[in-house]
């Protein structure tokens, strides 16, 4: 019974390390959200151009209630690698998802690299930018479209590969743009390595809040500095207003 009880601590002991070294290799294997090439460089940032090579795929079109444009999401056709073993080979299923994005008024979401706007009464088509990104939402303000007629979208995407493993997506920071219906002036408003946190509208300001690393450590946590702005959606140019509502 001893050698029994003995041989389970052991096997105990041998799991609890192997937990302790797995979790280890996790934690270093973890990529911090912003990988900084140059410290004292860090303001200045290359927004990469569209690559004319990748092979791009659109949705079918989108139109927001009493607008009068449509919204073709662009994107790329995304393939799945699952294996699975059977008698000992392994056999490769491909899964391929031709969707781009999922529409639910008034957002759109998804994998979105571009959005081609359209009149609804013109065959012509106008790309949303010449960047790289990845949008994850696009929001039609509606409430403030029926109140004042003006109709404007607001994006949450990923403009920069932030963290430098070549890839856009939810890994690197989340940036805050408005625009047009149409698509035309489309704007930054968060600061360049500043995370977006969240944004609402209230009458015809924007507010939104991001997190700027301040400690340059490339993570965002409980020390770096929280900035709170709002713009006025209704001015000419949107300019974002710092406030402290913590007075």
């Amino acid at each position: 019974m001893n050698e029994d009880l003995k041989l389970m601590k052991y096997h105990l002991t041998l799991l609890a390390i192997s937990l302790a070294v797995f979790a280890s290799c996790k934690k270093e294997a973890e990529t911090p959200k912003v990988i900084y090439g140059n410290q004292e460089k860090t303001a200045d940032v290359n927004y990469q151009k569209i690559d004319s090579t990748e092979i791009k795929i659109a949705d079918l079109p989108i139109k927001f209630s009493g607008t009068n444009y449509l919204l073709h999401p662009v994107g790329n056709v995304r393939v799945y690698n699952t294996g699975s073993s059977r008698y000992g080979s392994t056999k490769i299923n491909n899964q391929v998802s031709y969707k781009i994005s999922n529409y639910s008024t008034p957002e759109i979401t998804g994998f979105i690299t571009n959005v081609m706007f359209q009149h609804k009464d013109s065959l012509e088509l106008k790309p949303l930018t010449t960047h790289k990104m990845e949008i994850l939402s696009i929001n039609y303000l509606d409430e403030l479209a029926l109140k004042t007629n003006k109709q404007f979208l607001v994006y949450t995407l990923v403009d920069m590969d932030t963290n430098k493993d070549g890839k856009y997506d939810d890994n690197d920071i989340k940036a805050l743009y408005i625009s047009s219906i149409n698509g035309l002036k489309f704007t930054k408003l968060t600061k360049d390595l500043q995370e977006l946190l969240d944004w609402q509208v209230i009458d015809d300001k924007l507010y939104f809040r991001s997190i700027e690393d301040i400690n340059k450590n490339g993570e965002f946590d409980s020390k770096d500095a929280v900035h709170y702005s709002y713009i006025h959606l209704l001015d000419e140019e949107w300019q974002p207003q710092v406030y402290n509502p913590l007075g």
